[in-house]
């Protein structure tokens, strides 16, 4: 008689060989798992990744989705440059239970750089340019995928473009949500310096204090290209001093888009490049923004910010929120993070996706 022994071991054995590759073909990449793990097989499923012509030029569109009668979420991604498709696998999956997720790589940035020549897309790189091409993709969206209505979704930078966008066009949007919401960025770059050297004095890092202490004053009211030029410099400590992810000064992300299946090392490649260009085209206007003013919105608001998050200051969230009027707002912190909140606790973000956003929406 087989035992249960018997018949798990059997189990495995089977599992085991299932698993294994052709004898004559090679062993599949990591990419290639993936890629075939994240497969769509539902018949109403949605998978389309294209490049769409987007305010004169070609730009970079991906739409995954379980079911295609799910809300639509549209994801802008921060930086400026930053594009969020590489590491999207890492946390989106469970999203697309309940979404229909998209992203989109902005102008100048990741696919969408790699697609069109950067000498002629480069003057053309201006704020009110990113937001009327922003309004292109969300009005390709709603009308490819039939929604009157979607889920706006934006981290750091995006959160600038997202709020000038519902509060353009409240009739566009469900909801919006501001991951690591920025608002005033003059003296939030003055708090995050602060923050930063602080730690280094405390760390007695003597190389971080006399890497910090040569660049001030930081951010020079009188000199952004001065600024811009130390960014780097300030930006390297600041994320080692755990602003970028809590209790991780060696941030995981180059790792996770290593074996992203929705990009290749020519797109990594194109992303640096597009990520340098962005930040020397948008770094002088997005120094100057301040939104605390912004406080009005006609659609429910809901925002997600780390405890710990000093590259978007958690503070300035903290003092801003209560002035927010909308017809219901909710600001959920995330203890154990600092400006990656959706790659630092995804089964939580998923939660309040659920929980709190997914009731806002309201179909077709």
């Amino acid at each position: 008689m087989r035992t249960l022994k018997d018949t798990i071991s059997l189990s495995l054995v089977g599992l085991s060989l299932t698993a294994l590759p052709a004898i004559a073909g090679e062993a599949p990449t990591p990419q290639e798992v993936m890629r075939e793990a994240r497969r769509n097989v539902l018949t109403d499923g949605i998978e389309k990744a294209e490049a769409v012509r987007i305010g004169g030029i070609d730009q970079w569109i991906s739409v995954r989705g379980r079911h295609k009668d799910n809300p639509l979420l549209l994801f802008l991604h921060g930086g400026p440059g930053f594009t969020a498709l590489p590491a999207a696998y890492f946390y989106q999956g469970e999203w697309e239970e309940y979404f229909t997720v998209a992203h989109w790589d902005q102008r100048g940035a990741g696919k969408t750089y790699a697609l069109n020549p950067p000498d002629k897309v480069k003057p053309t790189m201006t704020v009110d340019r990113m937001v009327a091409d922003a309004e292109e993709v969300i009005a390709y969206l709603r009308k490819t995928y039939g929604k009157k209505r979607i889920v706006l979704v934006g981290h750091s930078w995006g959160t600038l473009l997202g709020v000038r966008l519902v509060q353009k066009h409240p009739e566009w949007f469900d909801a919006y949500v501001g991951i690591g919401q920025g608002l005033d960025v003059p003296r939030n770059e003055v708090l995050g310096y602060e923050a930063t050297l602080a730690a280094a004095k405390a760390d007695g890092n003597k190389k971080a204090v006399a890497d910090l202490e040569s660049i001030a004053p930081f951010p020079d009211p009188k000199d952004p290209a001065r600024t811009l030029a130390n960014l780097h410099k300030e930006r390297r400590w600041r994320s080692y001093y755990e602003a970028h992810g809590w209790r991780a000064p060696d941030w995981h992300g180059a790792q996770v888009w290593r074996y992203s299946p929705d990009v290749t090392g020519k797109d990594m490649d194109a992303r640096d490049a597009g990520l340098d260009l962005s930040l020397e085209r948008f770094w002088g206007p997005i120094s100057q923004m301040n939104l605390t003013k912004a406080h009005r919105f006609a659609v429910p608001v809901v925002f997600f910010h780390g405890r710990h998050d000093r590259t978007v200051s958690a503070q300035l969230l903290e003092a801003w929120f209560p002035t927010v009027q909308a017809p219901s707002k909710k600001l959920v912190w995330f203890e154990d993070s600092a400006h990656m909140v959706h790659e630092e606790e995804p089964g939580k973000v998923l939660v309040h996706l659920v929980n709190d956003v997914l009731p806002l929406t309201r179909g077709k």
